[in-house]
């Protein structure tokens, strides 16, 4: 790292937040642009400030502090962009994907202003020290990186197109003929385990509704508990967050133990992508239910289960099985292989970015998991 240079972000970035624009949630018109703050795209807008590719900088939040979420994110095309993240470029010191990545390592804590709020000012920002090296470089390690994140994006867009196909052709086999069952039929609908705070168990994570939503899956330890099968989260297990936000999710990161606002789903006399697709038809009824706070709190119970639901024939099902089935498996495939892509790449990133790993050693690890 010895020919990395010190200097600071303002020396390498070009600063655009003249061109930001707010406008409240009432006033924005619906669009096809991706309307940004200071964690990512928040509403799709009609018109745009930026044309171009800008790496995006929370200015204020206290994300700025607790860093639960990238406080960076990199924008390509028109965007609009409100007053709560700065905009900026790499100028010819400075490659805008390589800032990116620097900033995802560089502690900004001494930097923020605000107690109550916290701030990242457009001067604070352009005075956080760095070290990087010469542009060249700089450019090489943002292709191995980049490379990584393109290949997670483009996984991430064939299982929206497998998850898609799949609600689409399931509707035609309803429409082309259904039968009506109850939801409970077709699978059982296991609780999962309640903890009490400060319990250890097994040192598998506890998946609460909270992971499940995010996909992060990080929750409290737990060190010596036996649990069954029955109430532990596999790969490819169908999980129903049957309180709060009622969601339903593929899980697809390591072994997880189920809280008990999570149900997980398991096929009895249907096969799982008919679950899947009967329950995801049902949840807009059960979402009513939850939100009817003269019979619920916020959730529904057991026996809204046995309501009924349609789905495809037993000819339609077992005609398109094996199409659905691989369509699930796809999508599941492509979650797993990008899990680990990230990993990769975060296992990369800091030592690429303290110079402690040559760009050709990071480019032949990369090259071995794309």
């Amino acid at each position: 790292m010895s020919d990395w240079t010190a200097t600071t972000v303002g020396a390498l970035t070009h600063n655009h937040d003249s061109q930001r624009r707010p406008v409240k949630s009432s006033d924005r018109a619906a669009g096809i642009y991706p309307y940004y703050g200071a964690s990512g795209i928040i509403d799709n807008v009609d018109g745009f400030t930026h044309d171009g590719e800008y790496l995006l900088i929370a200015e204020d939040g206290e994300n700025l502090r607790s860093r639960s979420t990238p406080i960076g994110f990199m924008t390509r095309g028109r965007v609009w962009v409100n007053n709560h993240a700065h905009v900026v470029s790499g100028n010819d010191q400075g490659d805008t994907r390589f800032l990116n990545y620097l900033i995802a390592v560089t502690d900004v804590t001494g930097y923020i202003t605000g107690s109550a709020q916290p701030k990242l000012s457009k001067m604070s920002l352009e005075s956080i020290r760095v070290r990087v090296p010469d542009l060249p470089t700089q450019q090489a390690v943002a292709e191995v990186l980049g490379a990584l994140d393109d290949k997670i994006a483009a996984n991430q867009r064939l299982v929206a197109t497998s998850d898609q196909l799949s609600a689409l052709r399931f509707e035609a086999l309803v429409a082309s003929g259904s039968e009506v069952r109850p939801l409970s039929s077709l699978a059982q609908f296991v609780n999962g385990m309640a903890f009490t705070k400060g319990a250890t168990g097994s040192g598998r994570v506890v998946l609460r509704i909270a992971e499940l939503n995010s996909g992060i899956g990080n929750s409290t330890v737990y060190n010596d508990i036996d649990v069954d099968d029955r109430h532990l989260a596999r790969p490819g297990d169908l999980l129903f967050a049957w309180s709060g936000s009622l969601t339903v999710h593929r899980w697809f990161r390591p072994e997880a133990i189920v809280n008990q606002h999570i149900f997980k789903v398991l096929p009895m006399t249907a096969p799982l992508w008919v679950v899947n697709g009967a329950l995801r038809r049902k949840l807009a009824d059960f979402k009513g239910i939850a939100a009817d706070k003269a019979t619920t709190m916020g959730h529904i119970q057991r026996h809204h289960l046995d309501q009924e639901v349609l789905v495809p024939t037993s000819l339609n099902i077992s005609a398109n099985d094996n199409a659905m089935t691989a369509l699930w498996n796809r999508a599941l495939q492509a979650e797993r292989e990008s899990l680990h892509l990230a990993h990769v790449r975060d296992t990369l990133l800091p030592l690429l970015m303290s110079g402690r790993l040559l760009v050709k050693d990071a480019e032949h690890v990369a090259a071995q998991v794309i």
